[in-house]
């Protein structure tokens, strides 16, 4: 389930239907262990996000979740990514305002995401040194941090060697 870059720089999981079944499995077990409902929708919703390792705004999951039922509209899915978040099995890219799955639901963790440029895809990564980084120059600053998000922009391994650098450099 993790979307963490591989060895060879790509942003995605080797078997991506088990990477959806497992992500889906993982949230039924989190919903359950803390007495809230994954219902169908949010399930659905879901498992959308995770269709793909590419960031999903609430409009394109809108767009498909009309396709497959009547009545969806904003209201509806806006309330099941708000559940999703608070549960923490999903996270939001707020540079692209959309949404993503994340690769270590249940477990309490600040993430830093990397967001390639040329296919889209982000990878969720949490690296300790960079949250270390952040609170000791906020608290030798004086400044309570409240909230943190890293986005990181750029290009994956496999879009550098398809399509040279940043911005066609």
């Amino acid at each position: 389930m993790d979307s963490r870059p591989g060895p060879d720089g790509a942003f995605s999981c080797a078997d991506h239907r088990r990477c959806i079944e497992s992500a889906l499995d993982g949230a039924a077990s989190v919903c359950q262990s803390r007495g809230v409902r994954l219902t169908d929708l949010r399930r659905r919703v879901l498992e959308l996000v995770w269709g793909g390792h590419r960031p999903l705004g609430a409009y394109e999951l809108l767009e498909t979740l009309r396709r497959e039922r009547r009545g969806a509209a904003p209201p509806t899915v806006y309330r099941a990514l708000d559940f999703l978040c608070e549960q923490g099995l999903v996270h939001r890219i707020e540079s692209l305002n959309s949404f993503v799955g994340c690769a270590s639901p249940g477990n309490s963790h600040i993430c830093q995401f990397l967001i390639c440029r040329g296919c889209g895809v982000a990878a969720e990564i949490s690296d300790g040194r960079i949250e270390e980084a952040i609170g000791n120059s906020a608290a030798e600053a004086g400044f309570a941090v409240l909230r943190r998000t890293i986005e990181v922009e750029g290009l994956c391994l496999h879009c550098q060697r398809e399509g040279g650098g940043v911005d066609g450099q």
